[in-house]
């Protein structure tokens, strides 16, 4: 007998309340403890110059170069039992020193470089590995359903963090933005444990509940290179790889433009923290906004690839916005619109494309892709947006060239979610009796 959803409008099942609050959870404190301490990078990122940026984004990916094989080894020799919690409690760990060094005011210029760098570093692992384990956990069919309601709690994470950022940045300092970004972190850890025992990794063949029980606590093993590996191997992958440049590249380009713009309204870090802390306030209301009145019907009316192709639409529009009108509102307005969509419509349908590989690729090549890969885009993106500056392209040309690149991009969208299909139909056939 099948079972019907238990809620019409968010059609889950009874067994599957408790994972749902779980990953609710883990979501909301992963992205509250990255939101609450993002202002202060951004601010302090603007310490050395706006004209400085690029720099910093290359040394981040020259920072990922080295922490992606890291990982890998980590993946390879630890189950995720192990290597989930160990990530998530190192990166607790330098917030806090961190949040020391600044507050002292040691060395503020290269701390706060040094300082961005790493939360840039972060930010991707302890995303991509909350999803990881999502796309992990959960089947393709649970991911269409829940994944719009799991990405809620880290859109409410989005809120609460900026918010306490707004507010703490002026009266209590650093320190204690980075504190509480730590214990965060580690609630995170103490939802991933629970969801474990809530849930089991989805079988790709017909694998008793002994052997799927089994898998998942043994390490993955394979070389410490093998998500790059796994990616070559897989136009599917090379797809993914592409969709991630097209959007790190047009999200750094905004990103230079809006630093330009701060830097000269606002003089100190204490008003631009404030200020990038509005703009992600600005992002969470539109996101709940969305999430609440349009994901849910988007995605069942255009589907996988209709989500995705709403993409480039917002940013063809965030970049004509910003070109219009170079101002601090045009900025928080622009930005909100365009994250608001990545995250409530974009990001769920992207974590769709993962639940239908296996399980090496969920943890190697999707770090991969969405770290270095990731970094590699915005240093590159980085350094055009100097050198078009540098010959006198202001951003209304670079807004009339996003355009065909935003074809491609709605292209590939497409091309994707037919993929996609394609491999869910094929691990139905293939678990046939």
């Amino acid at each position: 007998m099948i079972r019907r959803p238990s809620l019409k409008g968010l059609q889950v099942l009874p067994h599957e309340r408790a994972a749902l609050l779980l990953g609710f959870a883990f979501h909301f404190c992963v992205l509250a403890s990255y939101y609450l301490v993002r202002p202060l990078r951004d601010a302090l990122g603007l310490e050395g110059g706006a004209d400085k940026l690029q720099w910093l984004f290359s040394a981040t990916f020259i920072v990922m170069l080295v922490a992606v094989p890291v990982y890998g080894a980590a993946v390879a020799r630890l189950p995720a039992t192990r290597f989930v919690p160990l990530v998530y409690r190192l990166v607790a760990l330098s917030m806090v020193i961190f949040g020391v060094l600044i507050a002292q005011h040691w060395a503020t210029v290269w701390v706060g470089r040094v300082f961005f760098v790493w939360i840039s570093v972060y930010n991707l692992f302890i995303v991509t590995v909350f999803w990881s384990v999502l796309v992990d956990r959960f089947s393709n069919e649970q991911g269409r359903r829940l994944f719009g309601c799991i990405a809620a709690g880290g859109t409410l994470g989005t809120f609460i963090g900026p918010l306490l950022a707004a507010t703490m940045a002026t009266r209590l300092g650093p320190l204690a933005l980075t504190l509480a970004a730590a214990v965060l972190l580690e609630i995170a850890v103490r939802c991933y444990r629970r969801l474990l025992d809530k849930t089991r990794p989805p079988a790709s063949t017909a694998q008793s509940g002994y052997q799927r029980l089994g898998e998942e606590n043994r390490r993955m093993g394979g070389g410490v290179l093998a998500g790059v590996t796994l990616i070559i191997r897989s136009r599917y992958l090379l797809g993914m790889v592409l969709f991630m440049l097209l959007h790190t590249s047009a999200a750094t380009l905004l990103y230079f433009e809006q630093g330009r713009i701060v830097a000269d309204r606002y003089a100190d870090v204490a008003t631009r923290t404030q200020f990038f802390a509005y703009v992600d306030l600005t992002v969470s209301v539109l996101t709940l906004v969305f999430q609440l009145l349009l994901t849910a019907p988007l995605i069942r009316l255009v589907g996988i690839g209709g989500a995705l192709a709403a993409m480039p639409i917002a940013t063809l529009l965030a970049f004509a916005a910003m070109a219009l009108a170079p101002v601090p509102t045009s900025v928080a307005l622009a930005q909100g619109l365009r994250r608001a969509v990545e995250f409530a419509i974009v990001r769920p349908g992207r974590e769709v494309l993962w639940t239908v590989v296996s399980r090496e690729e969920k943890y190697k090549a999707k770090n991969v892709i969405e770290t270095l890969i990731y970094r590699g885009g915005d240093a590159a993106s980085g350094w055009l947006s100097v050198g078009l500056a540098a010959l006198g392209a202001g951003f209304g040309l670079l807004a009339l060239l996003i355009v065909p690149f935003a074809g491609l991009w709605a292209w590939l969208s497409a091309w994707l979610a037919a993929r996609q299909e394609d491999k869910r139909r094929d691990a139905e056939e293939r678990t046939l009796p």
